[in-house]
C-alpha cells in the first residue's frame, strides 16, 4: 500500500516571508493557493516556534478571495460559521463541513466518470477531454481533483495525434459526425 505524498513544506520566516523548501525560493499566498488548486497538500510552519500556521494562511487566502468579489461562501453560511464559534454546534460543524466537501468531491468524480465512459472511443476524444478538464478545473478551482482517465481502444492508442494539425483534423471529423447525428 503506497503512502500518501508528504505535504509541501513552506517555512514562514520572522519577516513573514514564506519559503518553499522544495524549490528553495520564496512564495506568495497566490502561489500557495495555486499549489492547493493543483491538488498538492501544503503545510506551513513558523521557523522560529515550529508551530503549524497552515490554518491561518488558508483562512487568509479565503478571506482575500472573498474580499475581491470571488464569493464562494454565501452570507448566511458565513453568519452560521460565526455563530458556531459561540454555540454547542462548534463540536459538529468541522465534521459536517468535512463530510459535505467529501461528498461534493465524490459526486463530481462520479459525474465525470459517467460522462467520460461513453465517449472514450470517439476520434478526437483526448483533445476534447483535455479542454473539458481544463475548463472544469478552472470552474471548480481544482476542487474536483483529476479527470478520470480511461484507456483508449488499441487502434486509437497507436494513432495518437502528434501535432496540432492532427488534433484539428480529428476535431473537424468529430464535429462533422455530430452534425450528421442531429
Amino acid at each position: 500500500m503506497a503512502e500518501p505524498p508528504k505535504p509541501l513544506l513552506i517555512k514562514r520566516y520572522a519577516s513573514r516571508r514564506l519559503y518553499n523548501t522544495e524549490t528553495s525560493d520564496y512564495v506568495t499566498l497566490d502561489d500557495i493557493a495555486a499549489f492547493i488548486r493543483n491538488g498538492r497538500e501544503v503545510q506551513i510552519k513558523d521557523l522560529k516556534s515550529g508551530d503549524d500556521v497552515t490554518r491561518q494562511y488558508l483562512l487568509q487566502i479565503i478571506a482575500e478571495h472573498e474580499s475581491r468579489g470571488e464569493n464562494v461562501l454565501p452570507l448566511n453560511v458565513l453568519t452560521d460559521l460565526v455563530r458556531s464559534y459561540t454555540t454547542q454546534a462548534q463540536s459538529v460543524v468541522p465534521q459536517f463541513l468535512a463530510m459535505s466537501f467529501d461528498m461534493l468531491r465524490k459526486g463530481q468524480t462520479k459525474m465525470l466518470e459517467t460522462m467520460v465512459a461513453p465517449m472514450a472511443g470517439t476520434p478526437g476524444y483526448d483533445a476534447i477531454r483535455a479542454q473539458q478538464e481544463a475548463f472544469f478545473k478552472a470552474m471548480t478551482g481544482g476542487m474536483a481533483g483529476t479527470w478520470p482517465q480511461s484507456q483508449p481502444p488499441k487502434d486509437e492508442a497507436k494513432s495518437e495525434p502528434s501535432d496540432l494539425a492532427d488534433i484539428k483534423r480529428q476535431l473537424a471529423e468529430l464535429q462533422d459526425k455530430l452534425s450528421k447525428l442531429s
